[in-house]
Protein backbone atom coordinates (compact mmCIF):
# COMPACT_ATOMS: atom_id res chain seq x y z
CA UNK A 1 0.00 0.00 0.00
CA UNK A 2 1.63 3.06 -0.64
CA UNK A 3 2.21 6.40 1.75
CA UNK A 4 -0.61 8.67 0.50
CA UNK A 5 -3.28 5.96 0.99
CA UNK A 6 -1.81 4.67 4.15
CA UNK A 7 -2.13 8.65 5.72
CA UNK A 8 -5.50 9.33 3.75
CA UNK A 9 -7.18 5.80 6.08
CA UNK A 10 -5.50 6.96 8.80
CA UNK A 11 -6.84 10.70 8.27
CA UNK A 12 -10.90 9.45 8.03
CA UNK A 13 -9.89 6.92 11.43
CA UNK A 14 -9.47 10.16 13.41
CA UNK A 15 -11.70 12.43 11.99
CA UNK A 16 -14.27 9.36 12.42
CA UNK A 17 -12.80 9.46 16.24
CA UNK A 18 -13.45 13.40 16.48
CA UNK A 19 -9.52 13.80 16.29
CA UNK A 20 -9.43 17.01 13.64
CA UNK A 21 -6.04 17.86 14.64
CA UNK A 22 -4.56 14.21 14.20
CA UNK A 23 -6.61 14.14 11.22
CA UNK A 24 -5.25 17.39 9.70
CA UNK A 25 -1.76 15.95 10.38
CA UNK A 26 -2.30 12.67 8.22
CA UNK A 27 -4.41 14.28 5.51
CA UNK A 28 -2.06 17.52 5.27
CA UNK A 29 1.13 14.44 4.55
CA UNK A 30 -1.51 12.42 1.93
CA UNK A 31 -2.35 15.89 0.46
CA UNK A 32 1.88 16.76 0.20
CA UNK A 33 1.87 13.21 -2.04
CA UNK A 34 -1.06 13.54 -3.69
CA UNK A 35 -1.69 16.73 -4.41
CA UNK A 36 -4.49 15.78 -7.52
CA UNK A 37 -6.54 13.64 -5.57
CA UNK A 38 -9.46 15.13 -4.68
CA UNK A 39 -11.35 12.92 -1.95
CA UNK A 40 -7.82 13.72 0.02
CA UNK A 41 -9.12 17.21 -0.32
CA UNK A 42 -12.33 16.96 0.52
CA UNK A 43 -11.77 14.79 3.49
CA UNK A 44 -8.83 17.39 4.56
CA UNK A 45 -11.55 19.97 4.27
CA UNK A 46 -13.83 18.16 6.44
CA UNK A 47 -11.50 17.81 9.13
CA UNK A 48 -10.33 21.61 8.95
CA UNK A 49 -14.01 22.42 9.23
CA UNK A 50 -13.92 20.65 12.07
CA UNK A 51 -11.62 22.33 13.77
CA UNK A 52 -13.14 25.50 12.90
CA UNK A 53 -10.58 26.57 10.61
CA UNK A 54 -12.94 27.71 7.70
CA UNK A 55 -10.65 30.02 5.50
CA UNK A 56 -8.74 26.34 5.08
CA UNK A 57 -11.85 24.37 4.82
CA UNK A 58 -12.78 26.21 2.06
CA UNK A 59 -9.47 26.32 0.10
CA UNK A 60 -9.87 22.81 0.16
CA UNK A 61 -13.45 22.37 -0.93
CA UNK A 62 -12.95 24.67 -3.60
CA UNK A 63 -9.36 22.54 -4.75
CA UNK A 64 -11.73 19.22 -4.37
CA UNK A 65 -14.30 20.92 -7.23
CA UNK A 66 -11.44 21.88 -9.19
CA UNK A 67 -10.66 18.36 -9.36
CA UNK A 68 -13.84 17.01 -9.47
CA UNK A 69 -16.59 19.50 -10.30
CA UNK A 70 -19.64 17.42 -9.89
CA UNK A 71 -18.59 16.34 -6.09
CA UNK A 72 -21.66 17.72 -4.26
CA UNK A 73 -20.28 17.25 -1.29
CA UNK A 74 -17.59 19.62 -1.41
CA UNK A 75 -20.07 22.52 -3.09
CA UNK A 76 -21.71 21.85 0.18
CA UNK A 77 -18.63 22.39 2.24
CA UNK A 78 -18.12 25.52 0.14
CA UNK A 79 -21.39 26.64 1.10
CA UNK A 80 -20.95 26.56 4.49
CA UNK A 81 -17.95 27.55 4.75
CA UNK A 82 -18.43 30.61 3.05
CA UNK A 83 -21.55 31.25 5.72
CA UNK A 84 -19.33 31.04 8.61
CA UNK A 85 -16.71 33.70 6.59
CA UNK A 86 -19.37 36.04 6.24
CA UNK A 87 -19.78 35.54 2.26
CA UNK A 88 -23.77 34.76 2.16
CA UNK A 89 -23.78 35.27 -2.11
CA UNK A 90 -21.22 32.84 -2.34
CA UNK A 91 -22.53 30.09 -0.34
CA UNK A 92 -25.98 30.64 -1.82
CA UNK A 93 -24.72 29.92 -5.46
CA UNK A 94 -22.57 26.77 -3.85
CA UNK A 95 -25.41 25.46 -1.90
CA UNK A 96 -27.70 25.77 -5.49
CA UNK A 97 -25.76 23.85 -7.20
CA UNK A 98 -25.13 20.99 -4.26
CA UNK A 99 -29.06 20.69 -3.64
CA UNK A 100 -29.42 20.73 -7.60
CA UNK A 101 -26.80 17.66 -7.55
CA UNK A 102 -28.55 15.56 -5.02
CA UNK A 103 -32.26 16.89 -4.14
CA UNK A 104 -32.96 14.40 -1.96
CA UNK A 105 -30.47 15.75 0.86
CA UNK A 106 -32.64 17.59 3.38
CA UNK A 107 -28.55 18.73 4.93
CA UNK A 108 -28.20 20.26 1.44
CA UNK A 109 -31.85 21.54 1.19
CA UNK A 110 -32.24 23.20 5.18
CA UNK A 111 -28.35 25.01 4.48
CA UNK A 112 -29.67 26.57 1.15
CA UNK A 113 -32.69 27.48 3.40
CA UNK A 114 -30.77 29.52 6.18
CA UNK A 115 -29.06 31.72 3.10
CA UNK A 116 -32.15 32.21 0.88
CA UNK A 117 -35.14 33.65 3.83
Amino acid sequence: MNEAYERFQEGQVFLAAGDAPAAIEALERARELEPEKASIRETLARAYFRARRFLEAELEFSKAVDLDPVNDYAHFGIGLCAIRNGDPDRARGHLKLATVMRPDSEDYRNALARVTE
